[in-house]
């Protein structure tokens, strides 16, 4: 080989005299660092400031963490405390809503109670009217959410024509208390009738769906948009049925007795779900299912509307009889009316027994047989 080569390969790895020193001159008698691996290798030593920028990282990024958890906090708090205003304002605004339907209930009562006279009757819608005035008030004082502020305007609307209803219907009543043509005095109590019909479509239209868009458009779940329904019974709507309504009040006020031909009956009895009829004097087998229920059918066979008829129905059973009860607000001359009693499996099993319905008279009725009636059954076990 030649000398270039052997000069090339020539090294030495002894530590040169005039190598520059890594000693400390503040350690005294400690080893320079050296580079290597494995045992008495060299070995890498980091720098001495490199922890203190550890702890400095470690802590922006604890900082920064309990910042969002702060802010999640935060959040969560501020949602909860949105959720509980428009809860409580719902609440309020549900408790006048269903104060002014049971208003309107009673206002159904009032108009199908037998016997009712002129100054009763007065008497009773002014009393009415200052009721519906102060739920109107009521609603008016209540603080919405910002956007629930039109909704709840929705709501205001429809309390007052509750309270435009209720006065115009006492008004008509007193100009048409003298009045000799009933249809007429019918058609003017349906004007005011509408309005009352028209105050459950505005709470529907301008409180129940915008309320209810409003709470999807915040993001907020699980609460219920109360609703409020003031003509519960639709029987006394129509022109013809008030001028019914008005004729009996008319007659009660004079203080004198029903005239004409008044009645009411039986007209069929049947089984749900399975519709079959019953029958007075042939036995029927009935299954007693989870569902099971009797409909009554009742019919008016006077020249009469009638108003308030109870409905019983009796089935024997030890140790007490099933009894069940049941009102028909008000039925015209000639139509049938149902009602609906469900028993279930409450029923005794495997005898013969009977299912009893009664009807109760009407004012002036004489003719009576056909009031009550008693149908043998016998009740199995569903297959």
């Amino acid at each position: 080989m030649s000398t270039r080569d052997d000069d090339i390969l020539d090294f030495d790895f002894s530590e040169e005299k005039d190598a520059p020193s890594w000693e400390d001159p503040d350690d005294q008698g400690e080893p320079p660092p050296t580079r290597g691996r494995g045992p008495g290798g060299p070995r890498f030593q980091a720098p001495r400031n490199l922890t203190p920028l550890l702890r400095l990282v470690a802590l922006i990024a604890l900082a920064i963490l309990l910042v969002v958890l702060l802010a999640v906090w935060v959040e969560g708090c501020t949602s909860e405390a949105k959720t509980q205003r428009y809860e409580d304002y719902l609440s309020e605004i549900g408790a006048v809503g269903n104060a002014s339907a049971r208003l309107g209930q009673q206002l159904g009562t009032l108009l199908t109670t037998p016997g009712l006279n002129q100054e009763d009757l007065d008497a009773k819608l002014g009393g009415y009217v200052q009721t519906a005035e102060n739920q109107v008030q009521k609603a008016q004082d209540l603080d919405p959410p910002g956007p629930m502020v039109g909704p709840n305007d929705g709501a205001i609307e429809s309390l007052q024509y509750r309270v435009n209803g209720l006065r115009g219907l006492q008004t008509a009543f007193q100009e048409t208390a003298d009045a000799d043509d009933a249809g007429a005095a019918g058609e003017r109590l349906a004007g005011q009738v509408d309005r009352l019909l028209a105050s459950d479509v505005i709470w529907t239209d301008s409180f129940q769906a915008p309320a209810a868009a409003t709470l999807d458009d915040e993001g907020i779940e699980g609460l219920d948009v109360p609703s409020s329904e003031f003509v519960s019974v639709d029987d006394f709507a129509s022109p013809s049925a008030l001028a019914a309504i008005w004729q009996r009040i008319q007659g009660a006020s004079t203080g004198g007795t029903p005239t004409g031909l008044h009645g009411s009956g039986i007209a069929y009895v049947k089984a749900l779900p399975s519709g079959t009829l019953l029958s007075t004097t042939t036995e029927t087998t009935i299954d007693a299912v989870d569902g099971l229920a009797f409909e009554v059918g009742v019919e008016d066979t006077g020249e009469s509307q009638e108003v308030r008829i109870k409905v019983t129905l009796t089935i024997p059973k030890d140790p007490e009889p099933i009894v069940k009860s049941q009102v028909i607000a008000i039925i015209d001359p000639g139509e049938t009316k149902s009602v609906t009693f469900k028993v279930g499996t409450l029923v005794p099993f495997g005898t013969q027994t009977t299912v009893k319905v009664d009807v109760d008279p009407v004012p002036g009725e004489t003719n009576t047989a056909n009031n009550t009636a008693e149908y043998p059954v016998i009740f199995s076990l569903a297959p």
